[in-house]
C-alpha cells in the first residue's frame, strides 16, 4: 500500500509541477508548440523497429545460452538491450534522413 501511495505521490507532484511550469510559460508568451512532445515522423516505425530488435535480441540471447554456455539472464538481458538500442539508433538515422528530404 505504501509503494502505491508513493508512486501516486510522485506522479501527482510531477504532473502538477509540469502544469504550473506550462502555465507560467504561457503567461509569459512563450510559443505553445514546444508542448506537443511528439516530434517523431512515424511513431509506429519506432515501436515496430524496437519490438523487432527486442525479438532478435531474445533469439540471439537464446543462441548464446544454448551454444556458448553463457548464463541465461546475462545473455538475454544483454542481447535485448543491445538489439533494442541498435534498432532505436537505426530509427533515428532513418527519421533524420527523412526529415532532411522534407
Amino acid at each position: 500500500m505504501g509503494a502505491f501511495s508513493g508512486i501516486f505521490g510522485i506522479v501527482y507532484v510531477f504532473l502538477m509541477t509540469r502544469s504550473r511550469e506550462r502555465m507560467a510559460m504561457i503567461e509569459r508568451g512563450v510559443d505553445a508548440s514546444i508542448f506537443s512532445g511528439n516530434n517523431s515522423i512515424s511513431p509506429t516505425l519506432k515501436f515496430g523497429m524496437l519490438f523487432v530488435g527486442i525479438a532478435i535480441g531474445m533469439i540471439v540471447g537464446d543462441v548464446l545460452h544454448d551454444y556458448y554456455g553463457i548464463s541465461k539472464v546475462t545473455s538475454f538481458l544483454s542481447m535485448v538491450f543491445l538489439f533494442g538500442g541498435l534498432s532505436l539508433i537505426a530509427n533515428f538515422v532513418i527519421e533524420h534522413r527523412l526529415s532532411k528530404k522534407k
